[in-house]
Formats: C-alpha cells, structure tokens, sequence
C-alpha cells in the first residue's frame, strides 16, 4: 500500500514539475495597438524604431498597426477600437494621436512619441511625474542650437521663416520658443499658418519674398510636404535649417536634431518597463531624446554654393536625397 501511494506521489510531483517547465517556458505574447496620426517620414520612423526596440528586448508581442492619415477623428474612432479590444498597450504617435488615446481609455496604458511638450498638450500633469495612464518620449528640439546654425552660416541673415499648421499644439509652443530665442540672436521670425497640405506651395511662393532663412520645426503638416516646401526654398536660394533628420533627407541644408527612429527604440525601452516589470505609466517620468546629431543635405550644401569647410559641417554627417 505505501509503495502504491509513493508511486501516486512521484507521478504527482513529476506532472507538476512538467506543467511548471511548461509554463515557464511559454512567453506571454502582449498584443500592442499603434495609433500613427498621419504618414510621412518622421512618424514613420518612430514606429519603425519601436517595433524594432520591441524586437531587440526579446518582447513577444503582436503588433496591431493603424494609421489615421491625418484625420484626428479617425485618430479617436482607431484609439476606441483598441480600448474595445482591451488591447495590453496603445503606443500613439503625434500629439493628437495622443490625446486621441487618451480620451479612449482611462486603464490602459499608453505610451506616446513624437510630441513636443506633452505638459502643453494636457497628456500629463508633469514630465517627471505623468500621474495618469500616459507617458513616453518627447521630440523637443535644441531651438537654440538650430537657429544659431544661420548666423554660422551667414552672420547676416535677419528674418527667418516659420511655416505651420494652424490647428497643432506643438507649432504654436515652438513658435513661441523661437520668437524668444531669437530676440538675443538678433534674429526676427515670420512665421505663416496654413490650415490644410494644398495650401503650401501658394504659401510658399509668397513666403520666400519676404524671408532670408527658413527654420522647419516639428510640425505634422509640414513634414508630409518637406519635398515641396525644400524645392521652394532651394531654387530662390533660401538656407534652412531642420528640426530633424528627416527634414533634411526631404531636401533641407542641416540639422543639430533628433533621429525619431532612435526615439522609437527609447519609447520602446519604456514599453518594457511596463509590459514586463509591470510598471506604471504614472511613475515612469516622460523622456526626451537621449542624443543629438549635426546632419547635412550634401546636395543642398552645393546648390546653395555653402563653404564645405564651414565649422558646422565638420564631424557632421552627409546625406543625399
């Protein structure tokens, strides 16, 4: 009888090491839902960068991947259908597409890139504590820095361009930065709203009379028509300076700013805090990108006729578009 109730017990003990091997061995796969406001360089690379983070922590997840084109509405109507799904994690690119996700779902949790001042646009109370079910990355850029670059390449400019979209957030605190900024630069900014994509090239060709530099910040609408608004710049001989690495693939002089593909593999860091340490969005601070870098359109530079050997292309990096 006690050898029959020992060999029960063994078999007991061996299934329940089996199920535990098992278990263990078997990957919990989290489900993400990407909300994109609108398609154009920059946003794209921030996905790109996150799927890959997700990739290189060894996360299993599966990627549902939506794109709003623009259309905030849209934006709303993907964020509610991931709420719906009670999707593990929304990761929402753009300011709107932010503030979408964030009147979908108050539980769960939400990270955001691609947005300059996150306090600004009310998605959190505060960069070092979010205290709500949001956090992630933000894309502020050096303005400093980037509007010294037209005094460092002729000490003369005076007026610099802004273009914008009227109906973004992250455009009018840029705005407001760079018209602070410039005041002990000696620099005057102009800046012109437009409220849809059509109305560029107009703007555009009224805009390069009035101006002796352009300075592109990071606005939505106009990353989707840099190749326009480069073109534009580039035949009436006008520098412009970026504030990031896809303006000037699209045709701008320079940049000092961020890779938003980097700002996705930092986002994507920030996921796994949440999804494998079981974090909170509430306790993990809002961050900014990590690193800058000085890129050059090789192309613009020799169109423009700029000096080569100008400080501001030394150590920088040469791209063609």
């Amino acid at each position: 009888m006690k050898k029959k109730l020992f060999i029960v017990l063994l078999l007991s003990l061996s299934l329940l090491l089996t199920a535990c091997t098992s278990n263990s061995d078997t990957q919990h796969e989290f489900t993400v839902g990407i909300v994109q406001l609108a398609e154009h360089p920059a946003l794209d690379a921030a996905r790109e960068g996150f799927i890959d983070g997700l990739k290189e922590l060894n996360i299993d997840v599966k990627i549902v991947y939506q794109n709003a084109q623009g259309d905030i509405p849209t934006s709303l109507s993907i964020a509610q259908k991931f709420a719906n799904d009670k999707v593990d994690l929304i990761y929402a690119i753009a300011t709107p597409a932010a503030q979408s996700a964030k009147q979908a779902t108050k539980d769960i949790p939400i990270l955001f890139s691609a947005v300059t001042d996150p306090v600004y646009s009310e998605l959190v109370e505060s960069f070092d504590r979010p205290n709500t079910n949001l956090t992630g990355t933000s894309d502020e850029s050096p303005i400093e820095e980037q509007l010294l670059m037209f005094k460092k390449l002729n000490p003369e400019i005076k007026k610099i361009g802004i273009l914008y979209n009227t109906s973004e957030n992250n455009s009018e605190i840029q705005i407001e930065n760079a018209k602070e900024i410039s005041k002990k630069l000696n620099l005057e900014i102009i800046e012109k709203g437009v409220s849809n994509i059509n109305e560029i090239p107009q703007a555009m060709d009224s805009f390069v009379k009035e101006i002796e530099g352009f300075y592109a910040i990071t606005d939505n609408m106009i990353a989707s028509a840099i190749t326009v608004i480069s073109q534009k710049l580039n035949e009436n001989k006008i520098i412009s300076v970026g504030a990031e690495e896809s303006h000037i693939k699209g045709g701008l002089l320079i940049t000092k700013g961020i890779s938003y593909y980097e700002l996705g593999k930092q986002t994507a860091s920030m996921a796994k805090k949440i999804l494998v340490d079981g974090m909170s969005p509430s306790e993990i601070p809002v961050e900014k990108a990590k690193n800058v870098s000085t890129v050059y359109n090789e192309n613009t530079l020799n169109l423009l006729n700029i000096d080569p050997n100008n400080e501001l292309f030394k150590d920088a990096t040469a791209i063609k578009d």
